[in-house]
């Protein structure tokens, strides 16, 4: 993040030989921290399925008013797994409009998502990054722990947003979300987000996993079935599992839910 002793980025750690989920992610909400070869995949996708814009703005959309919400509840530390690649409204930026205390602990794995992050948080005393997998559940509790922003012995807002859809295996997916709940105190709140084809046509659902296949990482559709599942043992906020921007939207959504390729919803560890 440009602090001293922090590590640069090499330019040979970025694999621009596939295209990569967070850059197209990127490219997708208009940014510019991604490559030609991001940018044609992201053209297939769209092609395949018109409404990937709004989808994705619907999911940062959320993301934005999950945390407004959480930290109205009270929260003053957040984790965001897979964080992607700065752009307008992050975590940090969001929270400190109401509380300029509040301490945020990104991670990402991504080469560019990292270095732009860091870049953005050179100043930003109380927002860090680690470079971490989020399916090292122990190793990402004890990273943001070690920056002295994290403590996990008080609530923390655990943000999944737009994540596990790139784990393959759903019952990994499941142990990864349980492993981090396991880790957190009651009071804490996971928000949480996941790809759906639920509402497509087929062809679309099919066009768009072929797209992805070849994706580094690969992204996975799942039901909105499954994705309440990994809120299971959580106590839902209203409007429970919707598609993100029918959730406590501030404005009427543009789209209706069934044109979301999301749902999205978040719920609070209670004392067990």
């Amino acid at each position: 993040m440009g602090r001293p002793g922090a590590r640069q980025e090499r330019t040979e750690d970025i694999d621009v030989r596939r295209p990569n989920s967070a850059r197209m992610y990127d490219y997708f909400l208009g940014g510019s921290a991604n490559f030609e070869i991001d940018r044609e995949a992201g053209r297939k996708v769209i092609e395949a399925m018109p409404d990937t814009v709004h989808s994705i703005r619907a999911n940062r959309g959320f993301l934005g008013r999950a945390v407004r919400y959480l930290v109205e509840q009270g929260v003053e530390q957040f984790l965001d797994l897979g964080s992607g690649v700065p752009t307008v409204g992050n975590v940090h930026e969001i929270a400190h409009v109401l509380d300029p205390s509040v301490r945020v602990v990104y991670v990402d794995k991504e080469p560019v998502a990292v270095a732009h992050s860091r870049q953005l948080l050179g100043d930003v005393k109380q927002a860090d990054i680690i470079e971490a997998d989020l399916r090292d559940v122990r190793g990402v509790l004890d990273g943001a722990t070690a920056t002295g922003l994290l403590d996990t012995a008080r609530p923390v807002g655990l943000l999944m947003v737009s994540v596990l859809n790139f784990i393959a295996d759903y019952q990994e997916t499941t142990e990864v979300v349980r492993g981090y709940l396991d880790g957190l105190v009651p009071g804490s709140y996971l928000a949480l987000s996941h790809a759906t084809a639920a509402g497509l046509p087929q062809e679309t659902a099919d066009r768009v996993a072929e797209v992805y296949r070849n994706v580094n990482p690969p992204s996975y559709w799942r039901s909105p079935e499954q994705i309440d599942a990994l809120l299971g043992g959580l106590e839902l906020v209203p409007p429970g599992l919707v598609a993100p921007s029918h959730w406590r939207p501030d404005v009427p959504p543009e789209v209706s839910a069934e044109r979301i390729a999301y749902r999205a919803g978040v719920g609070e560890l209670v004392a067990r």
